[in-house]
Parts: structure tokens; C-alpha cells; sequence
């Protein structure tokens, strides 16, 4: 599979790193595309606060990125307009504008046969999550991976329907900051926002509450969310309180969503330990359920769960990326 980068931001850095340090998944990124420095771009890849220093050489040379020997050719062309994408399977745009049509399809106008957009975006012909309803993918050229939180809530969702059914629910997930927040108090849209996202914990709202009715029409309106943005770099959780349509006890509930999460192909995980978030670091899986957080009163159950919404929502960019090229 050949892809290539747009945006090369957290998202776009972690993406590479997965290539080229995870599972062998027989991808070639042949461009990356960025309107930041080429120089910049090679040293925040190359020195990462949250995941450590990238273990091999990183330089740069004519133009291009290069990385243990091998050269990614890169540009700066803020709408890919002079950038040629011929013969590019995917492009994987990571640049977080890519909301309205004209700009979603300048990837297929460049050559890309097509564009995985790694956020929630109306110009998508069709929003993905990997173990939630990846067969609904079809023929569609501008499909979008949706949130790292949907990526999370969904397929854990869809376990739980299948296994008791969901009359109704309440998911809040508490999330790292990020880098819609500022550092210090600065005026932004929404004025919780706008507080110090270092310094504060901050209730706020998130996209995956309407991203789950869509991906899950099953389950549309019936399940409410918010999110609490908390002072930490990486790592988020996922907290969802749901009324079981079919009560069960908790140990028939528990062992079925475990063999759920070991029947979901690395889109759930399990961990039984006292851990906290930075043991998740660099997870893979879109949510790690933690089972002695797992709670049960009268058919009301709470599940709980931690996912990496960098390194796992990449992972799971890639793996729709895959399924596109082999259409």
C-alpha cells in the first residue's frame, strides 16, 4: 500500500512511527505534506515529548526526510494543489481543515486514488470505525476515521448491545489536553476552553455522542456524552454508565465482554492490574477495558476503559487505510 502524509502534526508523526516501528503492514509512505519547515518537521519527529525519541537516524537531505537511509520526498503546499500524488493508494490527510468538500477532495484532484481524513468531517461520503461498521465502507473515496473518543466508545458500545442490549446510557470520556486548548488562560470560542489546559481540570463536549448515532444508527439517541478535559499529556478514558435491555449477572456480563475484547481483533484490549494512564502509553487498541473497574447495580452497568488517543486512533487510521487500498 502506498500513502502519503498531509499534516504532518501529532497524528501525522505518530502514523510514521507505526510504520515504521510497529508490525510489518507492507506500507510505503512515498510524501509527506506540511506547511511547517522540512527542518522542523524532521526534528519534532525526531524528539517527541510524549513518546520518546525516535530510535533510529532521522536527517534531511534535497528536499526530502530521511529516515534510517531512506528518503520520504516532502512539501509545502498549503492545499496540495503543485503536489503530485499519482499512483498513491491513500492519502491520509492529518491536517484537521479538512471539512468542507473542495478541500476533503484536493488529495483525489492531486492523483490520490483516495483520502482518509483523520477526524470528524461533513465532506466525508462515509465516517469509520474499525470494529464498530467498517462493512459499510463500500466504494466511498473521501471517508473520514472520526474521533479518537468514537474510536473508543463505539466498538465497546456495539459489544455491549450485542451482548445485553443498551436501553440507554451516559459516556464521559476524560481526556488529555490538547492542542485545541491553550497553555494559559487565552480567549478561545467556548469559555471553559479558554482557562489554562495545564492547570485545570475542564468540562466540556465531545463529538463522539452525535459520531456513535451515526456510525451505529442502532443506537441513535440513546446514548448521551460529555468530556472532562484533565491535565496530563497523553492517555485518555473512557467511563460509560448504560441500563442493560437483558439484565444478566455480573460474571456472565463480565466473562461475555471479555470474550468480546478477545474476539474483536485488537480493537479491544483487557487488563486485569491496578494500572493508571501511563501504563497505556503507545497501546494500540482503541479502548483498553480495565476490569476491576467494572460495576453492576440492578442491570445498570459500569464499564471502564483507557485508550491511547494518539497512538491507538493511528493505528486505526492505518487499518482503514488498508481496507480502502485492497477494495
Amino acid at each position: 500500500m502506498r500513502i502519503a502524509i498531509n499534516g504532518f502534526g501529532r497524528i501525522g508523526r505518530t502514523i510514521l512511527r507505526q510504520v515504521l516501528t510497529g508490525p510489518e503492514r507492507s506500507i510505503e509512505i512515498v510524501r509527506i505534506n506540511d506547511i511547517a519547515s522540512l527542518e522542523m518537521c524532521a526534528y519534532l519527529f525526531q524528539y517527541d515529548s510524549t513518546f520518546g525519541p525516535y530510535p533510529g537516524q532521522v536527517d534531511t537531505q534535497d528536499g526530502a526526510l530521511v529516515i534510517d537511509g531512506r528518503a520520504i520526498p516532502f512539501s509545502q503546499d498549503g492545499d496540495l494543489h503543485a503536489v503530485d500524488l499519482a499512483g498513491v493508494d491513500v492519502l491520509l490527510d492529518c491536517t484537521g481543515i479538512a471539512r468542507s468538500t473542495d478541500v476533503a477532495r484536493r488529495g483525489l484532484a492531486a492523483g490520490a486514488g483516495s483520502v482518509l481524513i483523520s477526524g470528524p468531517s461533513p465532506a466525508a461520503e462515509v465516517t469509520i470505525v474499525t470494529g464498530a461498521n467498517e462493512g459499510m465502507l463500500g466504494a466511498a473515496k473521501v471517508v473520514s476515521n472520526a474521533s479518537c473518543t468514537t474510536n473508543a466508545l463505539a466498538p465497546l458500545a456495539k459489544a455491549i448491545h450485542a451482548i445485553a442490549g443498551i436501553a440507554r446510557g451516559h459516556m464521559t470520556t476524560i481526556h488529555c489536553y490538547t492542542n485545541s486548548q491553550p497553555m494559559v488562560d487565552a480567549p478561545r470560542g467556548d469559555f471553559a476552553r479558554s482557562r489554562g489546559g495545564a492547570q485545570s481540570m475542564v468540562p466540556t463536549t465531545s463529538s463522539a455522542t452525535h459520531l456513535v448515532d451515526v456510525v451505529l444508527p442502532e443506537l441513535k439517541g440513546r446514548i448521551s456524552g460529555s468530556a472532562v478535559r484533565v491535565p496530563v499529556a497523553s492517555v485518555s478514558a473512557v467511563d460509560l454508565v448504560v441500563q442493560l435491555e437483558r439484565p444478566m449477572g455480573e460474571d456472565v456480563f463480565t466473562a461475555a465482554l471479555r470474550r468480546a475484547a478477545a474476539e474483536s481483533g485488537g480493537v479491544l484490549g483487557w487488563i486485569e492490574g491496578p494500572l493508571v494512564s501511563t501504563d497505556l502509553r503507545a497501546r494500540p487498541e482503541s479502548l483498553v477495558i480495565a476490569a476491576p473497574e467494572l460495576r453492576m447495580v440492578e442491570g445498570q452497568v459500569r464499564v471502564f476503559g483507557w485508550y491511547d488517543n494518539e497512538w491507538g486512533f493511528s493505528a486505526r487510521m492505518l487499518d482503514v487505510a488498508a481496507r480502502m487500498a485492497a477494495r
